[in-house]
């Protein structure tokens, strides 16, 4: 089971080449960020879905940075920020939008809302003068939107980072007890088969 894991993550050549992580240089070498140990891949796995789950740009540099400070397995961190993709980024951003909306105790809008707040879209913005201005507008403009967003993304992110990390350990765990066990009934002889 670990080789066929280890054939679908990136190699270590691959992910010291990539242009996102070349800065970080001779620090990939190190081997307990490619090692496969409980510790390591739970804690690669959580912080690839914390960051893949929380933000929507530079998932990866930001997953494999905190796993080279963390020593957690580099090529699990990168493999796991994929939790979004084309396909899952949808549901998940519409759902942690949602749970933000009840978290912050905001109604959800109606459809003349909606209505209006695509108008507003598709009109051109107004003319704004000066770079502070406009980030000024940026920023109201998506305190809109993106404060639930941004506290459902936290919410979900963190827990869901938690959980894969217990999720993990618990299965790594219980895995090697019950492999322990069956060496050992192997080993131990069956009444009546005395050698």
């Amino acid at each position: 089971m670990k080789n066929r894991i280890k054939t679908w993550l990136p190699k270590p050549e691959d992910l010291q080449k990539s242009r996102w992580l070349r800065w970080m240089g001779p620090i990939l070498n190190h081997p307990r960020l490619w090692h496969f140990s409980r510790k390591g891949i739970a804690l690669g796995l959580a912080l690839g879905i914390f960051f893949g789950l929380l933000i929507p740009v530079a998932q990866i540099p930001f997953a494999a940075a905190l796993a080279v400070a963390l020593r957690a397995n580099v090529p699990m961190a990168v493999a796991s920020t994929l939790v979004t993709n084309p396909v899952t980024f949808g549901p998940v951003y519409y759902g942690a939008y949602r749970l933000g909306m009840a978290v912050l105790g905001e109604e959800a809008p109606t459809e003349l809302e909606i209505e209006s707040e695509l108008q507003a879209v598709q009109e051109e913005p107004p003319a704004i003068e000066g770079l502070g201005n406009r980030l000024r507008y940026t920023f109201t403009q998506l305190t809109s939107v993106g404060k639930p967003l941004v506290v459902g993304l936290a919410i979900v992110a963190s827990l869901s980072g938690i959980a894969v990390y217990f999720l993990v350990s618990g299965i790594w765990v219980l895995r090697t007890r019950w492999q322990r066990s069956k060496r050992l009934r192997s080993r131990t002889p069956r009444p009546g088969h005395e050698t």
